[in-house]
């Protein structure tokens, strides 16, 4: 019986590794991800998805003289980034941070109004394990919350001690955000926008692998973040960004749709009620997964300018 016994713990725990190797390979290690291909969770309005693809954002950004620029990792991976001068000077820089599977360049959805409208700088990094950053692995806003840290850095190194600095993340981009501010943030960065963002890593694939598969996370999860710890260095627990908002010291506007159903509303109103600092929180009506700012484009941009221009001077 005693063999028997330890023989069936054996048999579960390699299903159990296996499956979590699979999870590890199917969600954070960096390729092609067609399990998201048909995902009703990121389905669109028809108007939404036609600006996503053929807005004129996309041009604009193409035309945009970018100046690229790399930078080396704290863990020493290559990474790139695209910064945009202002129009006219000024001591104002957006830097972004993209969501899942994404690039630099699709944060001109939003970098055109910044530039255009606000008169900022803008600049767009790759995070870790996307476009030409380096990395084998999708760091969903931990690793890179460390990242985007030092890019600040060396844009107030290039740019000045004067130099004002907004945070702004879509999705994975917005945990990115969140994540880094519960780290000591140069007084340069005067706030941080999070449209769309999850509690933490854990509690986002427990989510999905409900929703996606009718999986409990108990069962999975546990093992998975073992591989991941293994494979990326980081946990799925430990990558939080609930936990780093209840350590922020800057103002943050939380931006969500209403109706999304990929990350799920409630998880950005845990985050505001948990954030530390000055904070403040919108929701749109219908809006899926990053759908906002294309269905209420002018309540959208009208909340970020007006956020923006609290948080940094008149100058």
């Amino acid at each position: 019986m005693l063999i028997i016994g330890l023989s069936v713990i054996a048999i579960v725990f390699i299903i159990n590794f296996g499956v979590s190797l699979y999870f590890y390979k199917l969600a954070i290690e960096r390729g092609p991800k067609d399990f998201l291909q048909g995902n009703e969770d990121l389905e669109v309005s028809a108007e939404t998805l036609e600006y996503f693809l053929e807005g004129d954002w996309i041009t604009w950004t193409k035309e945009q003289p970018f100046e690229a620029m790399q930078a080396t990792s704290f863990d020493g991976i290559d990474l790139q980034g695209y910064f945009l001068a202002a129009k006219e000077p000024s001591n104002k820089i957006v830097v972004f941070a993209h969501g899942y599977l994404g690039n630099a360049f699709d944060m001109g959805l939003f970098g055109q109004y910044y530039y255009e409208t606000l008169g900022y700088n803008l600049f767009t990094p790759d995070l870790r394990g996307h476009g030409k950053s380096g990395g084998d692995y999708i760091g969903f806003g931990w690793h890179d919350r460390l990242d985007l840290i030092e890019w600040v850095d060396l844009l107030i190194e290039r740019e000045g001690e004067n130099s004002e600095i907004i945070l702004h993340g879509l999705s994975m981009g917005a945990a990115s955000v969140l994540m880094a501010s519960g780290e000591k943030l140069p007084e340069q960065v005067k706030g941080i926008i999070a449209d769309s963002p999850y509690t933490s890593v854990y509690d986002l694939f427990a989510y999905q692998l409900k929703r996606m598969y009718s999986l409990p996370d108990k069962l999975f999860l546990p093992m998975t973040s073992i591989v991941t710890k293994q494979k990326a260095n980081y946990s799925l627990t430990e990558a939080s960004a609930i936990n780093q908002v209840k350590k922020a010291t800057v103002p943050i506007l939380y931006i969500h749709g209403e109706g999304d159903t990929f990350v799920p509303t409630y998880m950005a109103e845990q985050l505001y009620d948990m954030t530390k600092s000055e904070k403040e929180i919108i929701m749109f009506p219908e809006a899926n997964h990053g759908e906002s700012v294309v269905m209420h484009r002018q309540l959208f941009f009208e909340t970020v300018t007006n956020f923006v221009r609290k948080v940094t001077s008149d100058e």
